[in-house]
């Protein structure tokens, strides 16, 4: 019986055939790699013959809430705050075109049934631009 401790050999790692596929690769990339110059093409933008007024931006309504429940519609405060009377201002400033885009603002301090009431009288009018107004907290909370 051999009990002589061989001494164990270190494993050795080729890297020979890995060099061998990166340096293929990296010509394989090279060659098929186009260096075409892009042309820059002249452009000459049109310029304005008068200086005519822009038109108005397109309509749009707004509808904010205040904390005491009170609804301003496009600024005006209403006369109560019943479901009726959004629905008549919405449609009166509307003149009946529900595809203008409108939008709900409430103080942070609003119920959150005011909100749904405005949103609710808007949706059952058949408006679909329907967006509510927020701002980012400054402190980042």
């Amino acid at each position: 019986m051999n009990l002589r401790v061989r001494p164990r050999e270190q494993p050795e790692v080729n890297l020979t055939s890995l060099i061998d596929v990166v340096l293929l690769l990296l010509i394989f990339f090279m060659v098929s790699t186009s260096f075409v110059k892009q042309s820059q093409i002249a452009i000459h933008l049109p310029q304005a013959d008068s200086s005519s007024p822009i038109q108005d931006a397109p309509k749009q309504l707004e509808i904010m809430i205040t904390s005491q429940g009170t609804y301003l519609v496009n600024g005006r405060e209403l006369i109560n705050n019943r479901p009726e009377t959004i629905r008549n201002a919405l449609q009166r400033l509307s003149g009946g075109d529900t595809s203008l885009p409108l939008t709900i603002s409430a103080d942070a301090e609003a119920r959150h049934q005011d909100v749904i009431t405005a949103m609710d009288v808007a949706g059952k009018l058949g408006f679909v631009q329907i967006g509510l107004a927020t701002i980012n907290d400054p402190t980042g909370k």
